[in-house]
C-alpha cells in the first residue's frame, strides 16, 4: 500500500535527486527508488508518510523545473474493491459520509487512517471491484464545503491470487488494518470508531509514555505478541489526568493485549512509589451496562467472587443525550483484575451479539431501513441488509449520540440508500406526518423532560418531530402521555430515544426489555383489515412482532372517524407492529381511493 507512483519527471533527474528532493520536504528518504524514463516507484516506510507525500507533493512542486504527480502505485491485479478518499473535511459527520459511500455500492468496511494531515483520510472496501470503481469516477472531485475529494486505489490483498499474494517487503511489514483508526463519540473524523467487540480502557496519562515506550518499541511488542491493534489517543482531552486506549482483535488478544499494559503500569508504579494497585477501567456502552450488572445485581456480585475484585460502575448522572458510555472500575491484584476483564466482556458482548440477533431481525421487517443510519443505537452495531446477502453488512456509523449539526433529510440517502426525496425529480419531498401515543411511567417524566426542558428539547431537534408530555389525567396517575407528531423515521427514532432513557435510568428494575403501551389511531374502515377475518390478521401480527396488539370491538369512533388501537411490547416489537399496521391503513386508503375514482369515471362511460 505504501509505495508510490512518481510521474512527469524530468530526464535528467537521478535517484539521487530523488532522495534529496523527498528529505528537503520533510519526508522519510527512501531506501528503493526505482527510476524509469519520465516516472519512477518509490517505497515509503509506512502509510503516513505515503499519504503526506501525496498530499503535500502532486501537482504542487517542482523538480528540474516540473511539477510532478505523486499517488498509490496499485497493481491491476491488485486494484480491486479497495479505495483511499483524502482531504475529507474533519468536521464532516460520519452519518453524511457513509450516506455518500452508499450511492455507489455497498461498502463493506470504512476506515480511518491516523494521518497528520489537518484533513481526515478513509480507507474504503467495496464489495465489487466495479462498484469501488464508480466510486473514484464519481467522487474524485467531490465538492464538500470548501474540500475537494482526492480518490485513489489502494492494494487489495485479497485481489491476489493465492499463489501470487504479495510479499512483505523487507524493512516493513505491511498490515490490512494499517495506521487504521474508527470514528468514536463525536460522530466526527479524528475520534476512534469503536464497536463492543473491541476492548476500551482508560489509563492514567502518566503512564501513556511507558505504554508508547522508545520510539514506541514497547507498544511494537504488545502489539505483535498479542497480534492486536492499539490505538492510544493521545490527543484526545488535552490535559486531562486519563487517556483512552482501543484495542482491535479478538477476546482473547485484547485481554492478552490488556494484561500486558496493565503489567507495564504496574511495572513504572512500583519503580515511581507512586501507587500500590492500579484499577481497570473498562469503557462500555449504557445500553449494555443492566445486563452486566444483571437481575438484583447477581452478575456483577458473581464475577466479584469468581475474581476477588471490587467492581463500580460510573453514576448515571454521567450521562447525557451526547454521551452514552458509562466506566467500570475494577479494583484487586493485577492478576485479579484481568481475570474480571475477561467475564465482564464476555457479558458485554454477549449483550452486543443479541442487539446485533434483534437489529438484523427488525431490518428484515421494516425493508430497506438503515437502523444504524437512525442513529438510535449506543454502538456500532453492524446491521445486514436484507437485499444484499451475508456479504453486504452495512458499515458501522459513528455511535449514537446527538448530532445538532445534522438536518433530517440528509439522513435520507444513508437509510434508504437512494438521494433525499428533494433531489429526486417529480418526486413529493415531503413523508406523512403520524401521530402516536406512548405511555411512560409517571416517575420517568422529569428526566425525559430535562433540567429546564432541555432533554426533551434535543430529543425533538435529533428525531425531527415534536414531542409533547400531556398533563395527568388525576393527581395520582402511574402513567402520562406522550404525544409524538413526525414522519415515520422520526417516530422511530424518537420512540427509540424514549425506550432508551427509560433503560438508563433504571425505571424498569429488573427487566431486560423496557415494555411500553403505545397508541396509534387508525380509520374505523381499516379496523376490521387490522383484526382480519376470525382475528387471523392480529393473531398473525402478534406472532409476528412479539407485541401485544389490541383493537377494542366497541369503540364509538370520534369525530375523525377513527379508532384507537392499542401496542404493548418493547421497542423493536412495538414500532415493528406499528409500521404493519400503518401498511395496512394505506393499503385501505389506496383501495378507497381507487373505488372512488372508479365510481366518478363510470357514469361517463355509461352514456
Amino acid at each position: 500500500m505504501n509505495k508510490l507512483y512518481v510521474g512527469n519527471l524530468s530526464p535528467s533527474v537521478t535517484v539521487e535527486d530523488l532522495k534529496q528532493f523527498f528529505g528537503e520536504n520533510n519526508l522519510p528518504v527512501p531506501d528503493q527508488v526505482l527510476l524509469k524514463s519520465g516516472y519512477a516507484f518509490v517505497d515509503f516506510p509506512d502509510q503516513n508518510s505515503a499519504i503526506k507525500a501525496i498530499e503535500s507533493l502532486s501537482g504542487k512542486v517542482e523538480l528540474h523545473g516540473k511539477v510532478i504527480e505523486v499517488d498509490y502505485s496499485v497493481p491491476k491485479k491488485l486494484r480491486s474493491r479497495k479505495i483511499q478518499i483524502r482531504n475529507i473535511p474533519p468536521h464532516l459527520q460520519w452519518e453524511v459520509l457513509d450516506g455518500l459511500l452508499a450511492q455507489h455500492g455497498t461498502v463493506e468496511n470504512v476506515e480511518q487512517v491516523n494521518t497528520d494531515t489537518e484533513t481526515a483520510v478513509v480507507n474504503v472496501t467495496y464489495s465489487t471491484k466495479e462498484e469501488a470503481k464508480e466510486a473514484i469516477e464519481k467522487l474524485t472531485g467531490h465538492q464538500f464545503d470548501d474540500y475537494s475529494f482526492k480518490v485513489s486505489y489502494i492494494a487489495d490483498m485479497d485481489a491476489a491470487p493465492p499463489d501470487q499474494a504479495p510479499r512483505t517487503r523487507r524493512g516493513g511489514r505491511l498490515s490490512r488494518n494499517q495506521g487504521a483508526s474508527q470514528p468514536g463519540p463525536s460522530g466526527e473524523f479524528g475520534a476512534p470508531r469503536t464497536t463492543q467487540q473491541d476492548l476500551r480502557i482508560i489509563v492514567p496519562t502518566q503512564y501513556v509514555g511507558a505504554i508508547i515506550g522508545k520510539e514506541g518499541l514497547t507498544i511494537k511488542n504488545v502489539t505483535k505478541q498479542t497480534q492486536s491493534k492499539v490505538d492510544i489517543h493521545r490527543k484526545e482531552n488535552a490535559g486531562a489526568a486519563e487517556k483512552p486506549i482501543t484495542i482491535h482483535s479478538t477476546p482473547e488478544g485484547c485481554s492478552a493485549a490488556c494484561r500486558m499494559i496493565m503489567e507495564i503500569m504496574q511495572k513504572e508504579a512500583n519503580e515511581t512509589k507512586a501507587m500500590e494497585d492500579i484499577p481497570l477501567k473498562i469503557i462500555a456502552s449504557n445500553n449494555y451496562i443492566g445486563r452486566l450488572i444483571g437481575k438484583q445485581g447477581r452478575n456483577l456480585k458473581k464475577i466479584e467472587e469468581e475474581t476477588g475484585t471490587k467492581i463500580t460502575i460510573s453514576s448515571l448522572q454521567d450521562l447525557n443525550i451526547y454521551n452514552n458510555e458509562r466506566t467500570i472500575t475494577v479494583k484487586g491484584s493485577l492478576e485479579a483484575c484481568c481475570n474480571a476483564e475477561v467475564e465482564i466482556m464476555k457479558k458485554l458482548r454477549e449483550a452486543y451479539e443479541n442487539d446485533i440477533a434483534a437489529i438484523n431481525q427488525q431490518t428484515s421487517l421494516i425493508p430497506g431501513l438503515n437502523l444504524n443510519a437512525l442513529g438510535i443505537f449506543s454502538s456500532t452495531l453492524p446491521v445486514l441488509s436484507p437485499a444484499a446477502g451475508p456479504r453486504s453488512t452495512m458499515p458501522p456509523v459513528g455511535p449514537a449520540g446527538y448530532n445538532p449539526f445534522l438536518g433530517h433529510s440528509s439522513h435520507l440517502s444513508s437509510l434508504y440508500g437512494v438521494p433525499p426525496a428533494s433531489a429526486i425529480p417529480h418526486q413529493h419531498a415531503a413523508q406523512e406526518q403520524e401521530v402516536a401515543y406512548l405511555f411512560i411511567p409517571t416517575q420517568a417524566v422529569g428526566a425525559l423532560i430535562g433540567k429546564k426542558g432541555q432533554h426533551i428539547k434535543q430529543l425533538a431537534h435529533f428525531a425531527g418531530a415534536s414531542i409533547k408530555i400531556a398533563p395527568a389525567e388525576m393527581p395520582d396517575a402511574t402513567e402520562r402521555m406522550v404525544i409524538i407528531t413526525g414522519t415515520p423515521e422520526a417516530q422511530f427514532k424518537a420512540q427509540g430515544r424514549i425506550f432508551g432513557k427509560l433503560k438508563e435510568e433504571n425505571i424498569f428494575t429488573g427487566k431486560e426489555e423496557v415494555r411500553l403501551e403505545t397508541h396509534i389511531k387508525v380509520p374505523s374502515t381499516a379496523a376490521g383489515r387490522v383484526i382480519g377475518k376470525g382475528g387471523k390478521t392480529v393473531n398473525e401480527l402478534q406472532s409476528l412482532t412479539s407485541a401485544e396488539v389490541i383493537v377494542p370491538r366497541d369503540q364509538t369512533p370520534d369525530e375523525k372517524n377513527e379508532v384507537v388501537v392499542k401496542i404493548c411490547g418493547h421497542f423493536f416489537a412495538n414500532q415493528t407492529a406499528q409500521r404493519k399496521i400503518r401498511e395496512i391503513i394505506q393499503q385501505v386508503k389506496q383501495q378507497e381511493q381507487k373505488h372512488q375514482q372508479g365510481a366518478a369515471v363510470s357514469p361517463q362511460h355509461s352514456k
